[in-house]
């Protein structure tokens, strides 16, 4: 007697159930697999990026920029209260006020440093580095004198700004911070000299057109830096 089903049949019976097995594992698990990392995606695009986190905005930048003015004034400052920096009394004096004013500025325009450690330490930097390399040259004020004494005074207060930036310059960085303050200072007295400035007068520090090119370079050396101007900040915008 024959069978049920021939094997014709049987063969098409197979290729059905292999067609419809397709069909579910393309259609079905097929959009589950691109619903799902489509959804991944998503949740990715739409995590919250930290405030502050990224590049400086042009408004940023350009807030740090007015930072410039608080050179010029610093020193009319400085040398007001403490007179020519001629004597170490003079230049500790003097390089403090001046230290305390850009430090603050500094602080309050940027988001990416903390105010007031940041202010205290460009203070005290900036009044023993002063008196350090003003010492060194002998108080004078020729271009490769003014560019030592810069050179000095920046690298002190760049230690101390690297103390109080602390877990924000990990490793050789908290090293190289001083060597790049040495040479934006050095750099800002260069130009301040070489555009003709009355630094014979000994002021406690350069002038605007060296603020300029000083302000340009630190902001830079900032811009570095993690955003957030506390430790739990940096650390969550460091994840």
């Amino acid at each position: 007697m024959p069978g049920l089903y021939n094997n014709e049949s049987i063969a098409h019976f197979e290729n059905t159930a292999l067609d419809f097995s397709l069909w579910i594992e393309n259609s079905v698990l097929g959009q589950g697999v691109a619903s799902t990392r489509e959804t991944a995606v998503e949740t990715e695009q739409k995590k919250p990026v930290p405030v502050g986190a990224g590049r400086t905005s042009g408004k940023q930048w350009a807030a740090w920029m007015a930072g410039t003015l608080a050179f010029p004034v610093a020193g009319l400052a400085g040398r007001a209260l403490s007179g020519p920096v001629d004597g170490v009394g003079p230049a500790l004096i003097g390089g403090l006020v001046t230290g305390a004013v850009i430090g603050t500025a500094q602080g309050a325009l940027s988001p990416r440093l903390p105010l007031l450690p940041w202010a205290a330490a460009t203070a005290a930097g900036v009044s023993a580095g002063l008196a350090a390399g003003s010492a060194a040259v002998g108080y004078g004020t020729s271009l490769g004198e003014l560019a030592t004494m810069g050179a000095i005074t920046g690298v002190v207060t760049g230690a101390a700004q690297a103390v109080a930036l602390g877990g924000r310059l990990p490793g050789w960085r908290r090293l190289a911070w001083p060597v790049a303050t040495s040479g934006i200072f050095a750099a800002g007295w260069t130009v301040t000299t070489l555009f003709g400035i009355d630094v014979e007068r000994q002021y406690t520090t350069f002038g605007a057109t060296g603020a300029l090119v000083a302000t340009a370079l630190t902001g830079l050396l900032v811009q570095t830096l993690p955003a957030g101007t506390s430790t739990a900040e940096v650390e969550r915008n460091a994840r």
